[in-house]
This record gives structure tokens, sequence and C-alpha cells, in this order.
């Protein structure tokens, strides 16, 4: 941080005076100077010195000081996002998605591949997404690819066109327009992105283990014996914890072999944190991610029926939550992602109750932060960690370098969050396209009061001023 004025006498758009700001992994008080959508300095502030700072706000179009229980962070990088558009707006849409994500502070998506129709696999269907996207985002957008057995012939041109990495699965998917990569189908392909230099991100649950823990199938419901819906027992127990690990070894394997780049996508179950610290003191370039859901929620308390809390991998019991803590504090894992998995009410089958035919899915793009800081602070952790797990480190890890962190040169992608607020979730305010929310009820500490992106703030009447973002693109 600058510690002298560091204006050069030139116009800012934003000046931007905070009794508390993360800067440099540490909270602080600064001033923040933006210009065409750049942050061009930060410097020390004293806020009992009406000294400090002398002379910028005349220099300056706007200058916002933020109330004194707020803290200014920088805007949160969420790489793991089911937009759904084309295909299944229904379910979604970057209209509702991106206005959802910048109420919740997140200023950058990545869009997953799949379950939008077509699913982003070829240039053409990439060409298709950015064109339904792009006069619509109000947060900054970027795109994985697939990974599927008919297209791995695509991975290539797919990397030429922009996309910022592959999605591939090893187990069943969901949807039928995205199968999974079997053993052999996987290793190929990540020799191509291993070529390519491209990131491989992996739904890593291992397919014939599941298929060796799927629930029994009883005889044809007739109307004298109808067929019992699944509890939530029975499904924890179709997606154990296994088939987490063999397929975690699985990429471990993999990255050795080709000396690839690969990410692990969603854990859930702690019992695979020792196979990452171990590809990470072998050297290999392999990262993994868990969600707010995993970090949150307990399968002791998921209510019967419940199927708002269905999502794959499961939702686990507390003693492992605490291992996914202690392994995000060790640095066994690196980060923090919503997996926004929504879907129309209908599909998660709340009127059964059903975990068996229930879409998986946690919707929770706009609670991300507020959820996983209630958790965070309650375990004496600071904001400063929960900014880097959930801004810095996605940013740096899909190459998104001027993002999810506020210095000279950055983006102007900031937010205003009142960490020592509290309040309720209420599911029909949010702004998520379909009101199923796993939180709704639930007591949340932290609001996100305002947000910039690039400098310009995002508000409910404001039109969209979002960009698509590329590989490489600083």
């Amino acid at each position: 941080m600058s510690r002298g004025p560091g204006q050069d006498g030139a116009p800012l758009d934003l000046v931007v005076r905070a009794r508390r700001a993360v800067v440099d992994g540490a909270e602080r008080p600064a001033v923040v100077g933006v210009r065409e959508g750049r942050i061009v300095w930060v410097q020390e502030w004293d806020p009992q010195d009406p000294a400090t700072g002398a002379g910028v706000d005349s220099l300056a179009t706007q200058v916002v000081e933020l109330a004194d229980d707020e803290v200014l962070l920088p805007g949160l990088v969420d790489t793991h996002v089911h937009v759904n558009e084309p295909g299944r707006t229904e379910w979604e849409g970057f209209a509702t998605a991106t206005r959802a994500a910048a109420a919740g502070g997140v200023t950058t998506i990545v869009d997953m591949p799949l379950n939008s129709i077509p699913s982003t696999v070829t240039v053409a269907a990439l060409r298709e997404k950015q064109d339904v996207a792009r006069d619509q985002v109000h947060v900054d957008v970027g795109f994985w690819g697939g990974a599927v057995p008919d297209h791995l012939g695509d991975l290539e041109t797919l990397h030429e066109a922009g996309v910022l990495g592959f999605k591939c699965f090893l187990a069943d998917s969901g949807v039928e327009e995205f199968p999974h990569l079997d053993a052999g189908q996987f290793a190929s392909a990540m020799e191509e992105t291993a070529r390519l230099g491209a990131l491989m991100i992996v739904h890593a649950e291992d397919a014939d283990d599941l298929d060796a823990h799927a629930p029994v199938v009883g005889p044809e419901p007739t109307p004298a014996a109808p067929v019992t819906p699944l509890s939530y027992d029975a499904f924890l127990a179709s997606r154990p914890i296994s088939a987490e690990t063999v397929a975690v070894q699985r990429v471990v394997e993999q990255t050795r072999r080709t000396g690839g780049r690969a990410h692990v996508l969603h854990l859930s179950a702690a019992g695979a944190v020792p196979l990452l610290r171990a590809a990470r003191e072998e050297g290999l370039d392999l990262t993994a991610e868990t969600c707010p859901h995993y970090l949150t929620l307990a399968a002791e308390e998921v209510p019967s029926g419940a199927t708002q809390f269905k999502c794959c991998p499961p939702i686990r019991d507390r003693a492992n939550q605490d291992r996914l803590w202690e392994a995000l504090a060790a640095g066994d894992v690196d980060m923090v992602v919503s997996d926004h998995s929504p879907s129309t009410a209908d599909l998660k089958h709340l009127d059964t109750g059903d975990f068996g035919t229930a879409w998986g899915g946690i919707s929770s793009l706009q609670l991300g932060l507020p959820v996983v800081w209630t958790q965070a602070r309650r375990r004496g952790i600071p904001l400063s960690d929960a900014v880097r797990w959930m801004a810095t480190a996605p940013a740096d890890r899909v190459g998104l370098t001027t993002k999810g962190r506020i210095e000279a040169g950055a983006d102007a992608d900031l937010v205003a969050f009142a960490p020592e607020q509290e309040w309720d979730v209420d599911v029909s305010a949010l702004l998520h396209r379909n009101p199923v929310c796993a939180y709704d009820g639930h007591r949340l500490s932290g609001e996100v009061r305002r947000t910039w992106l690039r400098g310009i703030p995002v508000t409910d009447d404001a039109p969209p001023h979002g960009r698509l973002l590329q590989r490489g693109q600083a």
C-alpha cells in the first residue's frame, strides 16, 4: 500500500475512504483512488488526522466515505456458478444470476459449461452463450469449457477461444448432454490440457464407487404400495466419502503423470485432504475448493424431506465440517466458491421429499459471503481470511490477476460490507430466479450494502455494465 499521497494530479472518478479495508491480506484504514475503472493508488489513512489525503477531494468526481461499521472489500470472485442459459433459463439466467451476485458482493463469476443447452463443449456453443449473456450481465463473467467424451478434440479450439479452463465429471453429471469421462478418457483429457497449459477442473466422485453404493430399487410402485421417498440418510449413504477419495486419488495420479494443472471441485469429504496435502508437498499443480454449504450446514440438521439441502457431493456431518475448516486454515483447501446450482421448485420435489429423485444443487450465489463469514466469525477467523478464500485465491487460480484484490492496477471492484450487521434470510427477497434456498430463515452476520464494478455502482435501476472475460485478460 502506498505510504504517500501517490496521486499524479490527474482527475479521479472515485475516491473511497474506509476506516477498515482488507488490503494486502489485513484490515487497516485506507483511501482508494479510482480512474477509468482501475485502482490507481491505495494510501494509508488516519481517520483522526484531517490532513491525511489532503487535496484528494478536489481531484475526484465523487468521494465516498464508508460508515463506521463498514469494511471495504475487493469484489468476490465466484468461479463455480451454473447460470443455465441458454436452454434452461427458467432455472436461473444471466440477468438474475448477475444481479444476485452483485447483491452478495460478487463482482466476477465464471459460468459452468453444463445445464445450459447446448453445453459449452464447442466454440459455436461458447459463442451462442456469450451472445445471450453480453447485454444482460451486471458483473463480469468468464466461461469454463467442457471436457466430454465426444468433444475432446474441441479442447484446443475452445482454449484458443478464451475459456478459463475445462470441466469434467468422473461420474454421472445429472444431465444427459454432459456425459462423464471414464478412466481412459480422463487420462486423454489430462494429456491434452497439460499440452495446452490449461486448467482441468474435476467433479471428483468415482462412478464405480457410486454404483456400488446405489440405493436398492424396490418393485414397481402400485396404488396399494406407493414408492417410499429416499431419506436424507439413505441419500448420504449412496454418496460415500470413498467415492471422493478414490476420484481425488485419480486426479492426483493424472496430474503427476501428465505434469498438468488440475483443480478439485466442491470438496465435501475431509477424508480426501491428506491426498491433497501430499500432492502439494510433492509440488504438483493441484488445488481444491470447498463451498459455503459444506462449511455451515450439517447432515445431522437436515430436516426430513427437505430436498432443498440436496447436492452432490452431499452435505456431511459436523465432525467432517470441522476438518474442512482445519484444511482451509492449513492451506490444504485453497478457496471457497458457491457451486450455485439452482433449478425450478418443482424439480426439487419438495412435495414428496424424495432425495432420490430431487434435483441436486444449493442456491447460494447471493449469500456466500455472509454465510461463510457467520461461521468464520464464530470460529475466531478474521475477515481477511474469508476474503482471501473467496476473492484473491479463486481469481489467481483462473488467471484473473486484476480481480479479487485492492491494489494499484486492479479493477475497481469494491464492496461495502457491514460484518457485524445481523439479518434473517427471506428466500422470497433474494434475487435468484427461483425461491428455493437451504438458508431460508437462517440468521446471518454480515450485510453487503454497496457494490462497485470497475468503479461504477451496481444498483437495481442501473443498466448492466458487466463484461465478458477471456483467458489471459488482465
